[in-house]
């Protein structure tokens, strides 16, 4: 896994859930999506642990929700990797529809299975209370996959020019320009 990639990724996530353009704001879907095509596994399954797990350190602190959502969607990065491994192409329509798969299944898991576990709610109120909450994460996650991914997967996931070595060579090169 290429570091810098990686880090400007998680990076670009936070910056976006904290400016919180949308409702329900969650560009991780958009930005994972591309992870999953890598040929390690663990790359998308990673980038949306650490997605997760850093918001939450930065903003509420760490407790059980975030290891549920973080788990969660990891659990989709891997699911995701295992549907995109020997596609060499992906669609803005396959994107999007695996954007709201994963969506559903998420919202399905922390909000109608888990939410009622962790805080007593009935389930058939958390399934019913969760559809405004579902229909405001699609819209956010697809509107995130229209913009972020095809950018993401062209020109930072799947570029042989944007690696780890190549950045260090430039930063290189510039410092040893200004000295």
């Amino acid at each position: 896994m290429n570091i810098l990639k990686f880090v400007a990724s998680i990076v670009l996530v936070n910056s976006l859930r904290l400016v919180r353009l949308f409702p329900n704001n969650d560009p991780i879907m958009g930005v994972m999506l591309p992870f999953s095509r890598q040929k390690n596994l663990w790359s998308a399954a990673f980038f949306a642990f650490i997605a997760m797990f850093s918001f939450d350190l930065i903003t509420s602190g760490i407790g059980i929700w975030t290891w549920v959502t973080a788990l969660t969607y990891a659990g989709l990065g891997i699911l995701f990797h295992f549907y995109y491994k020997n596609k060499k192409k992906v669609s803005m329509k396959t994107y999007l529809g695996s954007g709201i798969f994963g969506v559903l299944i998420f919202d399905l898991i922390t909000g109608v299975l888990f939410g009622p576990a962790m805080f007593g709610t009935p389930m058939e109120l958390a399934f019913f209370a969760q559809i405004p909450f579902t229909l405001l994460h699609l819209l956010s996650a697809s509107a995130y996959i229209v913009i972020l991914t095809p950018f993401l997967d062209r020109h930072l996931v799947g570029s042989s020019n944007f690696t780890d070595s190549k950045i260090a060579g430039r930063l290189l090169s510039l410092l040893k320009a200004k000295l």
